[in-house]
């Protein structure tokens, strides 16, 4: 079907059965035409030749996106990947957590507290008795946890300072100390 067709095909009124039509609505429109709009088929055309874009303007807006992403994001060979364990306590910026939405626990919990329960879980997890993954879904305050504490990939200054500090500083597969952020308290492995 060419274009041409296609335009004057879906431009044409609907008909309407006359057991669809209610009477009343029919008499009401026929009494009442300055209440209905119509299409002007030249000026949808002309609306839609208003859209188009060159492909210079294209590759134009699309560098422009992508050169500022990439400025806001570092490079790919530069991204680590790694899962953690978050404790919040009392000093946390954000008391509330998928756990305890109200912030209850959290708000009771001192920062001495989740460290102490941080390094019991750190402890199950480096003599083989709990899995990472285990651990971070059943402790973690963080949303992450319903993917056994994995971050994903991330690049650098994407991360709380501490946090992405302590990461790249870690070989694959190690577990870090305590790392503390306005989060709260973290161990974090390192997976890519």
């Amino acid at each position: 079907m060419s274009l041409k067709h296609f335009w004057k095909k879906s431009l044409a009124p609907h008909p309407v059965s006359k057991s669809r039509r209610d009477p009343q609505t029919s008499v009401f429109t026929t009494q009442n035409p300055s209440k209905f709009a119509t299409i002007d088929p030249d000026r949808k055309r002309k609306q839609a030749s208003d859209r188009t874009v060159s492909a210079a303007d294209h590759h134009t807006k699309y560098n422009h996106h992508h050169k500022k992403k990439s400025r806001m994001s570092s490079s790919s060979s530069d991204k680590v990947r790694a899962s953690h364990i978050l404790i919040k306590h009392q000093g946390s910026r954000r008391k509330a957590s998928w756990k305890d939405p109200e912030g209850r626990i959290i708000s009771s919990t001192t920062r001495d507290d989740a460290v102490a329960q941080l390094k019991s879980l750190r402890d199950d997890i480096v003599s083989g008795k709990s899995k990472f993954e285990d651990v971070a879904s059943r402790y973690s305050d963080c949303s992450s946890a319903k993917r056994g504490g994995d971050l994903g990939s991330f690049g650098r200054n994407q991360m709380q300072k501490p946090f992405e500090e302590a990461t790249y500083s870690l070989k694959v597969g190690e577990i870090s100390d305590i790392v503390d952020t306005d989060s709260g308290v973290h161990i974090i492995l390192r997976t890519c």
